[in-house]
């Protein structure tokens, strides 16, 4: 009988606030569907932590979410500990994002960025997204049989979509990675900033600065990108303050890619443990286009965020005064049996996976979850259509955050054969099927004199070949 079977549920409630827990996702997963089963809505009192509520089941969550007005979102956004937690009850948060708005500002300031990230103004990235996939799948095949698919591929080809929708130059990717994984991964001795008591508040002055001069410089000279958006935009005639300026560049620059990498990266881990349903993709590359939402619900990056109740109201037995705080955990309500059959099963045929709430639901519905979903499918149906055989050779790591989460690590994944292209399929962009490298250059790290090929040999057609696709029959 392992520790989660033998303890008593009101005891499992640590996991929630536990960053090493969420290290462990299977044991974190077991305790999680227990609680589910026992105590769906429970009650969690820890040292040093304010008393909240665990909203776990999907039916829970979604309760909470269609009743902005009475669960807000201000002014405790996400489970801290007692001093920060009374501290952003008392004190206006130095820079404040959609994620800490409610009601006619939240509404107000969604709408500067809201069109860019519509369905229709998403689809005209498609070509620019294809691409981008294709270049981080060339530079996989550059590094050979083995490389870290987390820090290789994952974290920077979402990144440098986002930032390429902001105008951002390329030379300051690698600075906005490390403050992205600072923020989310502060309670990782690996990502966090050694030796800051207050390591959160140094990272969110770095931002601020960075894209304090950013915004100055946009609205001296505006461009055609996101970021002169941001910075000319005006509420009730009144341009943002700079402050509110850097809560817009913040939440677009940091959650627009670090929650998709993890997807990415979480994604491949599960299609590799789970190799019939890699295999399914591998013989129909186009399951992809509802296997995305199928891998984002499995994954599910977003671990949680906090409610504020405003006024009484009843979920299942349990009845919510003013002040209290319900943790809705969306890593929990994804995995929820009532709504996912055989939810710890990843079935890239599931035909309700989009029912997740990994991109939360209602009015703080994820402003970024059309282009999120676009970049998974890209990455995907790119590296699917090239690759033969891939293996998990080591133990994949796992971030230790009870916020934005995801593998650390997917070490020396392997593949005997990485293609050159992959077959065109109907419905590609000019750019997907047929176009080498990115126009700007190769991909950034070359494969040095002497270095072992890794990833697969980018070799000539072999005889039954053509244009380097293995023909299969």
């Amino acid at each position: 009988m392992s520790a989660v079977d033998e303890a008593p549920v009101e005891q499992l409630g640590s996991i929630f606030v536990d960053p090493v827990a969420y290290a462990d996702p299977v044991q974190w997963h077991e305790a999680a569907a227990r609680i589910r089963a026992e105590r769906p809505v429970l009650p969690v009192d820890l040292p040093g932590y304010p008393r909240f509520w665990a909203i776990t089941k999907h039916a829970g969550v979604m309760e909470v979410e269609r009743h902005p007005e009475v669960f807000t979102n201000a002014p405790i956004t996400i489970i801290v500990d007692e001093a920060r937690t009374e501290q952003m009850r008392t004190t206006e948060p130095p820079v404040k994002a959609l994620v800490q708005m409610d009601g006619d500002q939240h509404r107000a300031n969604r709408g500067i960025v809201n069109d860019w990230f519509k369905p229709g103004s998403v689809r005209r990235l498609q070509a620019r997204i294809d691409e981008l996939a294709r270049h981080w799948v060339d530079h996989m095949a550059t590094l050979g049989d083995r490389c870290d698919f987390a820090q290789d591929v994952a974290v920077h080809y979402p990144l440098q979509v986002i930032l390429s929708i902001l105008g951002l130059p390329e030379s300051d990717y690698a600075r906005m990675l490390q403050l992205t994984q600072e923020l989310f991964g502060a309670e990782d001795p690996d990502m966090g900033r050694v030796a800051e008591d207050e390591s959160q508040v140094g990272v969110l002055l770095d931002f601020a600065v960075y894209f304090s001069e950013l915004a100055a410089s946009r609205r001296a000279e505006p461009t055609a990108d996101l970021a002169s958006v941001i910075a000319n935009a005006a509420i009730d005639g009144e341009p943002l303050s700079d402050m509110e300026l850097v809560g817009h560049y913040v939440i677009i620059a940091t959650a627009g890619h670090d929650t998709t990498s993890n997807s990415i990266a979480g994604g491949l881990h599960a299609l590799v443990e789970q190799r019939d349903q890699l295999d399914l993709l591998q013989a129909d590359p186009d399951l992809i286009d509802g296997a995305a939402d199928e891998l984002i619900r499995f994954v599910s990056p977003v671990k949680h965020f906090v409610r504020t109740c405003q006024s009484p109201f009843t979920i299942r037995d349990v009845t919510f005064e003013p002040g209290d705080l319900l943790l809705l955990s969306y890593a929990s309500a994804n995995r929820d049996d009532e709504v996912f059959e055989d939810p710890f099963r990843l079935d890239v045929t599931r035909a309700n996976a989009s029912n997740h709430l990994a991109f939360g639901f209602g009015r703080h519905f994820c402003l970024g979850a059309h282009l999120a979903r676009m970049e998974v499918r890209a990455l995907f149906r790119e590296l699917l259509g090239r690759l033969e055989t891939i293996e998990l050779d080591g133990e994949t790591t796992w971030v230790r955050s009870h916020f934005v989460q995801g593998p650390k690590r997917v070490r020396s994944a392997t593949s005997s054969d990485l293609r050159r292209s992959r077959r065109p399929r109907r419905g590609d962009t000019p750019h997907a099927a047929h176009e080498g490298l990115l126009a700007r250059g190769t991909p950034p790290h070359r494969r040095r004199a002497g270095r072992r090929r890794r990833w697969g040999d980018l070799r000539e057609p072999q005889p039954g070949e053509r244009g380097g696709h293995r023909c299969r029959r």
